[in-house]
């Protein structure tokens, strides 16, 4: 039974990206009846699974925290051709749309991801256990961040309303860079062993037993699948954007909830990865994706859009509303008061969704 499910995980995980790709081929650039959308959403969907697939072949190859950092960095990749493809097809209208998808973000990474990776491992495992000296500096880095990027706009004065002037985007987007390359060169080289899941007796796991890892054919064969996973699910979410947009507007939801299903969409591989490995009471590992995808959200979309801003007829605006602000203090606050003690316990992981629900309540209702 076994084998036949590893055959069957093998073949689809081969052909759905490649059919997601053909589809897009098919539907590039054409309005699409009902039926057509349907089976867009499914394939789009399949892609992502798969993708999902083959970021964790890879990273089983490369081991952590090498293995997180593959996944967060692909995903992202997802996040910042989305947000591209819409500010070209219109840059006025899509204005906040890195803004909103970058916030949305960090508060789904930071709060939902942490908080049912939290809640699993210690309802299965009485408690979560994690390195607070890694959780922590990553923390540290997303709270930089976000607050360079996303909260001093609203404060600016040479700008009229939330935005940068060229010399402050410059200078926000080098910060970004540098910040993300300075923490993967602290979590990959540096200090390694701060980012390694840990057993309960603090003991760091080098590696897994369970399994050995693939080898070196199937890993490129996998690295080669992930691309075109990638490039469908970009590519029919662009087709598919219409409809999303159409009935975020019939629904009565403001603009800003564009970004957030961006978000939701470009996360849901890493909420699938750090679910299973909590499951496994590997939460480093869900902790690492978590604040890793957060932490390449920010560093990677706003040098992305800023360099594009060059040629975008449309403005930028990056500056967040007061209540997000309020709400991403909070996050930090939490966030910090989590990762100190290095074990959660379920409530922690409740107050965690609990902000995320507030988030989404006023991304709903501003």
């Amino acid at each position: 039974m076994s084998d036949r499910l590893h055959r069957f995980t093998r073949l689809w995980t081969v052909f759905v990206p490649v059919l997601a790709l053909l589809l897009l081929v098919g539907t590039w650039g054409r309005s699409l009846p009902g039926g057509v959308v349907a089976v867009v959403a499914v394939l789009l969907a399949g892609a992502v699974l798969a993708a999902v697939h083959h970021a964790e072949v890879i990273a089983h190859k490369v081991g952590e925290p090498f293995g997180s950092l593959v996944l967060a960095v692909a995903v992202t990749a997802i996040e910042v051709a989305l947000i591209l493809t819409l500010m070209v097809s219109g840059p006025v209208k899509n204005a906040s749309l890195a803004r909103d998808t970058v916030f949305a973000a960090v508060m789904i990474a930071c709060n939902g991801i942490v908080g049912v990776c939290l809640l699993v491992a210690s309802l299965r495992h009485r408690f979560a256990i994690y390195n607070s000296e890694g959780t922590g500096a990553a923390l540290a880095t997303v709270a930089t961040l976000a607050t360079l990027s996303l909260v001093l706009p609203r404060f600016t004065t040479s700008t009229p309303g939330p935005r940068f002037n060229t010399t402050q985007l410059t200078f926000a987007a080098l910060a970004s860079v540098t910040l993300y390359g300075l923490f993967v060169l602290t979590q990959t080289v540096r200090h390694r062993d701060y980012f390694l899941p840990m057993t309960r007796g603090g003991v760091i796991i080098e590696s897994e037993e369970h399994a050995d890892p693939p080898s070196a054919r199937k890993a490129y064969t996998s690295l080669g699948l992930l691309a075109v996973a990638l490039i469908a699910v970009v590519g029919l979410a662009k087709v598919v954007s219409p409809t999303i947009e159409k009935g975020i507007a019939a629904a009565g939801l403001p603009a800003s909830a564009v970004g957030v299903v961006i978000a939701l969409l470009v996360l849901l591989p890493e909420t699938i990865a750090a679910v299973r490995a909590a499951s496994r009471d590997r939460v480093q590992t869900s902790l690492n994706l978590a604040l890793g995808s957060a932490m390449a959200s920010i560093g990677l979309t706003v040098p992305a859009v800023a360099v594009a801003s060059f040629w975008l007829s449309g403005p930028l605006v990056l500056g967040l509303d007061p209540s997000l602000m309020v709400l991403l203090a909070l996050t930090v606050i939490v966030g910090t008061l989590t990762v100190v003690p290095g074990r959660a316990t379920p409530l922690q992981g409740g107050v965690h969704l609990s902000i995320l629900a507030a988030y989404l309540v006023l991304a709903a209702n501003p």
